[in-house]
């Protein structure tokens, strides 16, 4: 069995979730923050052998005060990000095992993963070695500038990409090596750069990025319709939520 490092990013500002308590990683969703809930979509796994999740300096001390708990018992390594996100991912990266071969990133605002989206993915990694999550683009794109459209872009063959990333380790640790001095919103185009073809597999729609507060209503009520987590041979530490609070 292949066996997978996976990422969790939390290390962002949040600027735009609007909350001066609580960054959106860390907020409540359905009893839990929503970095619990995507974590717990790889904690299940057998082929996901190490967890580490990525937050900023200034978010350790609180952050270890309400979650330490979580962290202790289910195994979840934490570690401090920098700047910008791939700065987060490289230091995630830093920490993966040498053993495992590959290493998934995801966003920590992406509660509403689903196995099915996980598995396909997983499987695409293993047979190429790069894959990313994506939908296709169904709305009109216009490309505006002061407040008017400049032109109508075409969407054929656009996707919108996701999260989880996933990448053989070796390819993703060239990939960070030669990113000096490059700009990248996602890890893919990183990997783009240094001549590597990704494959891309269609995500469920429902795999929603929390941006702002009214994206936490809609998460919760896509959380209540999608299937739990498999449990394939894990068994979670918690009865209640009572940590999680």
């Amino acid at each position: 069995m292949s066996e997978f490092a996976v990422i969790i990013v939390a290390a962002g500002k949040s600027t735009r979730f609007g909350d001066p308590n609580y960054k959106k990683p860390f907020a409540m969703l359905g009893g839990r923050a929503v970095w619990l809930h995507s974590a717990e979509r790889f904690l299940h796994r057998p082929d996901v052998k190490q967890v580490i999740v990525v937050i900023s300096a200034e978010d350790r001390e609180e952050f270890t005060r309400k979650f330490g708990a979580n962290i202790a018992i289910l195994g979840i390594e934490v570690c401090e990000g920098g700047a910008e996100r791939s700065d987060s991912v490289a230091a995630g990266l830093a920490k993966v095992n040498d053993k495992l071969a590959f290493v998934a990133i995801h966003d920590a605002a992406r509660p509403c993963i689903t196995d099915k989206s996980i598995d396909k993915l997983f499987e695409a990694t293993k047979k190429t070695g790069a894959a990313i999550l994506a939908t296709p683009v169904s709305a009109t794109l216009k490309k505006v500038a002061s407040g008017k459209i400049e032109s109508t872009l075409p969407r054929t063959g656009v996707w919108a990409a996701t999260t989880p990333q996933a990448f053989r380790r070796e390819v993703l640790g060239k990939a960070y090596a030669a990113r000096v001095g490059k700009d990248a919103t996602d890890d893919a185009q990183l990997v783009e750069q240094v001549g590597q073809a990704v494959a891309v597999v269609e995500d469920s729609p429902l795999n929603i990025k929390i941006t702002t507060r009214d994206d936490l209503k809609l998460a919760e009520q896509i959380l209540k319709v999608l299937p739990k987590a498999k449990p394939d041979g894990f068994s979670h530490p918690f009865a209640g939520d009572d940590l999680f609070r």
